[in-house]
């Protein structure tokens, strides 16, 4: 009779970073057993080597070096770095359509009647735009690093609290959103250190049409265009394209991880090394 991995077994490898192990199977509990003791010995190892690189070389988890190298190359590229709250009022975000029968509704974190944690930057730089456009005429490229909630916990890519960039430029872009999208994602993709990346044309529920930024089968980004239908929400009249990433997937592609929750915020975790060892 073969047995496989116990939960807590699997548990532990995926905390380490050993889930490629999780469908192995055994002719007994003494084999398994064996096996599993060596894996984690190893995982510990690596683990520990991790985080001795990043007290006396690095000094910095990735995720950071990496929002780093985004910022450096969006300011030389002429983008400006903006600075929004974190609390979202419902007015603001009804006007992305998010209203109580949207399926975005639900992952929403409220903290009081009409005050949310923000599920997304959109709203804050939309509000923006209309201002810059005013007072510095066009072009306006504008972007912004900074946390973002909602509930949607499940999953190995999924975080309740996750890091989002979101650049936005409005110009005299008609007919050509397309291709500026395809050049700031490749900016982007370049800037974080990424090379193996695919775009592909998606729907959203807040945007329509999109433009997905993909490694392998994972989304890395999605980016988006006007004029659309939520513009006159936000008096905008000009022709404009959008993208956003999240940084802890960036982070899962460059370091192969597993589970996002080794590259998000975490007291478990640091810098993806794992911390109960």
């Amino acid at each position: 009779m073969s047995v496989t991995w116990t939960i807590t077994q699997k548990q532990r490898l995926s905390e380490l970073d050993a889930g490629e192990a999780a469908d192995q199977v055994f002719s007994d509990t003494n084999e398994r057993n064996r096996a599993f003791q060596k894996i984690e010995q190893a995982q510990v190892a690596k683990n520990k080597e991790q985080l001795q690189v990043l007290k006396d070389t690095t000094r910095r988890p990735l995720i950071c070096e990496v929002e780093s190298r985004l910022v450096k190359r969006l300011t030389e590229a002429g983008f400006v770095q903006v600075v929004t709250p974190v609390l979202l009022s419902r007015g603001m975000l009804s006007r992305m359509t998010i209203t109580p029968d949207h399926p975005l509704n639900k992952q929403v974190f409220w903290v009081e009647q009409d005050r949310c944690l923000r599920p997304m930057l959109a709203p804050n730089l939309y509000h923006l735009l209309r201002d810059l456009v005013r007072l510095w005429g066009k072009p306006v490229r504008i972007f912004e690093v900074g946390p973002c909630f909602r509930k949607e916990s499940e999953g190995a890519y999924h975080l309740n609290e996750f890091t989002m960039l979101n650049l936005v430029e409005v110009d005299d872009l008609e007919g050509r959103q397309e291709e500026r999208l395809q050049e700031l994602a490749a900016l982007a993709m370049d800037a974080a250190g990424i090379k193996d990346y695919k775009l592909i044309n998606n729907v959203c529920h807040v945007y329509g049409d999109t433009v997905d930024v993909m490694a392998g089968d994972l989304e890395l980004g999605s980016g988006a265009w006007g004029p659309h239908r939520l513009d006159e929400q936000w008096g905008i009249v000009d022709p404009w394209v959008g993208i956003g990433f999240g940084l802890e997937r960036l982070v899962v592609t460059l370091k192969g991880h597993q589970n996002i929750r080794r590259a998000g915020r975490s007291l478990s975790y640091l810098d993806g090394a794992r911390l109960n060892i």
